[in-house]
């Protein structure tokens, strides 16, 4: 059945020009040695039918630009599609393409069945803790998915939520029956009384949507 809620996206030509003019000077091919890698993955997941939910390029560049800053060797992201086996086979062709896979393993599952054996592998050390950690799931689960990550991270450890202001409709009151806004408003009415972390909303907007994420960081 499809959703009565209106889709995360909205636009307006002034944020199309400053990202058009913004990233061609900060985001240009010859300055990214994975541009070809990225577009190859970009056109390579619409032509085997993913949807378009991935990150727009100047926030995928803020990511980047935070893990250098941090200097994050083991990265956990929830939430790539990976729930079947034909969007895991798409992900894994994409990080081939790159030459990453000895480097990036993709988990086939839900989140809330794949998480729980990763709680244990890093409890018992058999994985190393995580030292970054990016959500970009079901927003129903979202606390859910935040508290595990707690237990997989180090100290300073950024985890960063995505999608969580939905075109403003975060402090919407005729949006809180939808169910992922209902999860991300349990999210951040959580992170604000856990004294484990320190977090902020901060919303963005760009030539794809206005949207926001959260980044907490652990203490």
């Amino acid at each position: 059945m499809a959703s009565s809620y209106p889709v995360n996206h909205e636009h307006d030509p002034r944020w199309t020009a400053v990202d058009e003019y913004a990233n061609s000077h900060l985001l240009s091919p010859s300055r990214n040695p994975y541009h070809e890698a990225l577009e190859y993955a970009r056109s390579n997941s619409q032509a085997k039918g993913l949807p378009d939910i991935a990150v727009f390029a100047a926030q995928g560049k803020f990511l980047s630009l935070q893990i250098q800053v941090t200097g994050a060797k083991n990265i956990l992201e929830v939430g790539t599609l990976a729930v079947n086996p034909d969007t895991k086979a798409v992900a894994e062709e994409n990080i081939a393409h790159a030459g990453l896979s000895e480097r990036v393993t993709v988990l086939l599952g839900p989140g809330l069945e794949v998480l729980p054996r990763l709680v244990d592998e890093v409890r018992t050390g058999a994985r190393p803790p995580f030292d970054f950690v990016f959500i970009d799931a079901d927003k129903e689960n979202n606390l859910a998915y935040f508290e595990a990550a707690l237990q997989m991270v180090k100290p300073r450890t950024c985890i960063f939520v995505d999608n969580v202001v939905r075109r403003g409709q975060l402090a919407d009151p005729a949006a809180r029956d939808d169910p992922r806004i209902a999860g991300t408003r349990r999210l951040i009415e959580a992170v604000g009384k856990d004294d484990r972390v320190d977090a902020v909303v901060l919303q963005t907007v760009a030539e794809k949507n206005y949207d926001g994420f959260m980044m907490a960081l652990v203490k």
